[in-house]
Formats: C-alpha cells, sequence, structure tokens
C-alpha cells in the first residue's frame, strides 16, 4: 500500500505594511537635549533613594560608622594646624585662626569627596551602564546627591566645632547663608564631576591625577593660610579670587567665623562660575551618552 500524499495548505499571501521609520530610534542612541531632560526627572526618585541606601550603608563596616565622617576632616585640621599653624606660623595676622582652618578643611573635604565621586561614577558604575537603558547622567547626580547627604552630618560638625572651640563664635542669622553657599558649591561640584566623568570614562588614567589637582586646589584656595600675607602679585590674586572653593570657603568664614555679610563679589562670582560648570558640564557629558560602557 502507498501512502497517500498530503496536500500542504497553499503560502499565505503576504501583505505590503508600511513602516514609519521616522518613529523608530536606534538602541542606545543620544537622545535629544530635552528628552534627555525628561528622562532623568522620571528618574528622580530613583536617583535620590539610590543616593540616600549608599549614605547609610557607605561605613556600615567601620566601627564608629557614620562618625568617620566626621573624624575625618577632625583629623585633617589637627594635621594642618600643626604644620601651617604651629610650625609654619601660617596662623599669624588671622584673627580666630582655628574656625578659620575649621572652615576651610571642612569644606574642601566637601568639595573633593563630591567631584571624586562624580568623576569615577561612570567608571565604577559600568556594570549597571552596560546592563540597563537609563539615562548615564543619573550616576554622577546620585554621586554628588549621595555627597551632599554625607554632608549634612559634616557641616552640623563644623558648626559645632566653631561653636565650642575657643574662641567660639556665636550663633547669627548670617549663618543661614551657609545654605545657599553650599548649594551652589554643590552645582559647581557636579558639573566637574560630568566633566571628569566623560574623561575617565575613556581614559582611565586621569584617575591616577586626580588627587593631584585636588591637592594643588586646596593649596590655591587659602584653606590654612592669609592669602593676603603670601599673594601680592594683582593678576594671581584675581585669579584665585575667581576660585569658586576659595569664594565658597570666604563666604561661610565671614557669615560663620568674623559675623560680617560677605561681599557681594565672591557671591556673584560663585554663582556665575557654578552655572556655567553645571551647563558645560551637563551638555558635554550628554553629547558622549553613546559612548558609555563600549570600552
Amino acid at each position: 500500500m502507498s501512502a497517500k500524499k498530503t496536500k500542504l495548505p497553499p503560502p499565505a499571501a503576504i501583505q505590503r505594511m508600511s513602516v514609519d521609520i521616522r518613529k523608530l530610534s536606534r538602541v542606545g542612541s543620544r537622545p535629544g537635549f530635552l528628552d534627555y531632560l525628561v528622562q532623568l526627572w522620571d528618574y528622580r526618585q530613583f536617583i535620590f533613594y539610590d543616593a540616600r541606601a549608599r549614605v547609610q550603608s557607605g561605613t556600615r563596616k567601620d566601627r564608629l560608622g557614620s562618625a568617620w565622617l566626621l573624624l575625618n576632616p577632625v583629623f585633617n585640621g589637627l594635621t594642618y594646624y600643626v604644620i601651617f599653624g604651629l610650625l609654619l606660623q601660617t596662623s599669624r595676622g588671622i584673627e580666630n585662626f582655628v574656625g578659620y582652618l575649621i572652615v576651610g578643611v571642612f569644606l574642601y573635604q566637601f568639595s573633593s569627596g563630591a567631584i571624586t565621586s562624580g568623576a569615577r561614577s561612570i567608571r565604577s558604575g559600568k556594570s549597571v551602564v552596560q546592563a540597563f537603558n537609563f539615562p548615564r547622567a543619573a550616576l554622577p547626580i546620585g554621586a554628588n546627591i549621595r555627597e551632599m547627604l554625607s554632608a549634612v552630618p559634616l557641616i552640623l560638625g563644623m558648626l559645632l566645632l566653631i561653636i565650642i572651640v575657643p574662641p567660639a563664635e556665636k550663633i547669627s542669622l548670617l549663618w543661614f547663608l551657609v545654605i545657599p553657599a553650599l548649594l551652589l558649591q554643590g552645582i559647581f561640584n557636579l558639573g566637574i564631576g560630568m566633566i571628569l566623568a566623560r574623561i575617565i570614562s575613556r581614559v582611565h588614567d586621569v584617575t591616577h591625577l586626580l588627587p593631584f589637582f585636588l591637592r594643588a586646589w586646596m593649596y590655591g584656595s587659602a584653606v590654612f593660610y592669609s592669602y593676603e600675607r603670601f599673594v601680592s602679585d594683582p593678576t594671581l590674586l584675581a585669579i584665585m579670587k575667581f576660585n569658586p572653593l576659595f569664594n565658597v570657603i570666604d563666604i561661610v568664614r565671614s557669615s560663620v567665623v568674623y559675623n560680617r555679610m560677605p561681599a557681594w563679589e565672591s557671591w556673584a562670582s560663585l554663582g556665575v562660575v557654578s552655572l556655567g560648570a553645571l551647563l558645560v558640564g551637563f551638555i558635554f557629558f550628554w553629547q558622549g551618552e553613546e559612548t558609555y560602557g563600549r570600552d
């Protein structure tokens, strides 16, 4: 007996379909600038809660926990006080050198930590960048929010030391000026961190140079000396006064240590440089959106 041949159904008719390719986008492509901002806004809750969780877990392995957020700048301040204040006598001519030094060291600690975290955010989050699709700016922004949250006990400890360490200063309404000054400095830190994050994502060697640049920045910001005593060249002095770290330190010292209204020039310089750094840094980072995590 021969098997009967089964008849196959006729092939389905091919139908033409029109596809509007204008609505398609390449996977991983860089969105428009405004669309990028909207995407970041959609991730705002994740960015904040992730930053807060990392602050809480950052010092969990240490016996003293979050106390190290305060102890690190205290020990740095003691070191600078012994070397520069007592041995090198940079304290001469500075009223309340202890308060002067405390403000400089604590604010430098805040800025250097924020810039370093932002600069390394793409490299340290490389596995996340390669695994998920999200606006990469969320990483340096989250790193800076984390440093801002960590700075709260840092700044409170700074103010407490100024109150209790002789010659103790009295609390005044001018102390509230610390808040806008730190916000402007945080904006500057974010802008510089985003610029460095893109550079370090391509050239990792820059991470080895970053500590040297930050240390030179500290020496040029009058953290433990009076610029009026050591700087006489008018051009160098003008450049120094344009330094955002110098300006935020000067504003906080005037408000907290010397109980006087900060100069408007310090506010203007800090505001212009901070907003300019954020604008340049954000655009520069956004332009490299497609390159992160591909090396």
